[in-house]
């Protein structure tokens, strides 16, 4: 049995008033489409945050998970 391959995407979504929103996920088609269904009461809907303006692509998760965290932590230093 050939080894399995996973994907994980770190992403970058922005509304027009620049507010950001970082995330991650192993199916950035489906959850980029899912921010843009604006569901009430969360974030992305609240401040229209919903153009993907980046993404990177990772084979291990904790890389992902490391590369999310230090985006999170650069933009809290950017404020």
């Amino acid at each position: 049995m050939p080894p399995r391959e996973y994907h994980f995407w770190i992403y970058i979504l922005s509304s027009r008033s620049r507010n950001l929103y970082i995330g991650i996920t192993n199916n950035l088609v489906r959850r980029t489409s899912t921010h843009r269904e604006n569901i009430p009461e969360t974030h992305t809907a609240h401040y229209e945050i919903h153009r993907l303006v980046y993404f990177e692509y990772f084979r291990y998760i904790r890389s992902a998970i490391a590369r999310e965290k230090s985006l999170k932590h650069w933009t809290a230093n950017k404020r």
